[in-house]
């Protein structure tokens, strides 16, 4: 007879517990339907357009979030790199013949190549002075395109309309458009979300908050930085030449202007800085309010707009720095202890 019977464990005890289906699980998938369905909602130009305009500008606040917030290396100079996405994909399609999907992706390639080049430099610098050095590269793009007569200078460049359909990248309708500006957002929100969760988010994360501790445990600063801004570089490239197909038309005011950089960063700070989807709740806000202002007040409201990001972004910066997610989860956090605190009693 065995003296040491073996103790047998509960079968329950070996089989890992299911993971449940929370309640921001269900309104992702519920988001996600009803984006993907809604063209079929709404066959409106003008509300389709609007849509694409809330997607175009969430993608590029998520790709700058990777640098701005992850990293934490606030850059004002981001336009220069969705300009150079938008000039390269135009120029390789209409004076080389390259198919415009194809050229999108070497617009992000070339585009992250460059941040390479301009990040050597720029992050040997630190806080406003590496701020204020972005937004000096990005002008020099802007003049340098303004004098390129091969780039059409001032006058820009135009993209033929003489072929339609997913080959040539032009559209009659909007609905690929749409299609296409949500694949888009979901590619990037992708890339956000496995930088999340893998070690370059830590990185990253670590860069941001205590930078002379990250350094000390041998975290190689100006590597990751590097990385953090190439990775947002080839993503906004892929915005700008998105851009360029939409419209048929890019200048260096509409792609290289610094509105545009400065609207990456409000989608991403009214949000929430560093989070998943704060850029995206951002995007809608602002495009919303952008879109409203021009259609109640059209050009004898010009720059109402502005004075409502300011607004918006001083009630932010006071009362919720975290942004629109950080409000949520703090409202989350307070029914939850109010919830726990009705049942203790």
């Amino acid at each position: 007879m065995n003296k040491n019977p073996t103790i047998v464990q509960p079968i329950e005890a070996n089989v890992a517990p299911m993971q449940t289906i929370s309640g921001g699980h269900i309104i992702l998938l519920a988001v996600l339907v009803v984006a993907a369905l809604f063209p079929w909602f709404s066959d409106s130009p003008s509300h389709q357009n609007v849509a694409i305009l809330v997607m175009m500008a969430a993608q590029m606040g998520v790709a700058w979030n990777i640098v701005g917030g992850y990293a934490g290396q606030v850059s004002l100079g981001h336009v220069a790199f969705y300009g150079l996405g938008a000039y390269t994909s135009t120029l390789l399609f209409t004076q080389f013949g390259v198919n415009p999907w194809i050229a999108m992706l070497l617009g992000g390639v070339f585009a992250a190549a460059i941040s390479l080049v301009i990040g050597w430099s720029c992050f040997r610098l630190k806080g406003h002075y590496f701020t204020m050095a972005t937004i000096a590269v990005a002008e020099i793009v802007q003049i340098v395109f303004t004098n390129w007569e091969f780039a059409g200078a001032a006058v820009g460049i135009t993209i033929p309309m003489d072929q339609e359909g997913w080959g040539a990248f032009v559209f009659a309708s909007k609905v690929p458009y749409y299609y296409i500006a949500l694949g888009l957002l979901l590619l990037t929100l992708l890339a956000n979300f496995i930088i999340e969760k893998s070690y370059l988010g830590y990185y990253f994360r670590a860069i941001k908050d205590e930078p002379d501790a990250a350094r000390s445990l041998g975290v190689s600063l100006s590597k990751y930085k590097q990385i953090a801004f190439a990775v947002s570089s080839f993503f906004t490239a892929l915005g700008g030449s998105f851009y360029a197909q939409k419209e048929l038309y890019i200048d260096p005011a509409s792609v290289l202007g610094t509105a545009v950089s400065i609207k990456m960063a409000l989608v991403s700070i009214l949000g929430g800085i560093g989070t998943l989807f704060g850029p995206v709740i951002g995007a809608g806000v602002l495009t919303i309010i952008d879109e409203g202002t021009r259609v109640m007040f059209g050009g004898s409201g010009r720059g109402t707009d502005l004075i409502i990001y300011a607004t918006l972004i001083v009630v932010i910066a006071v009362y919720y720095p975290t942004g629109v997610m950080g409000w949520i989860k703090n409202l989350s956090a307070r029914r939850a202890l109010k919830s726990q605190n009705a049942k203790g009693v």
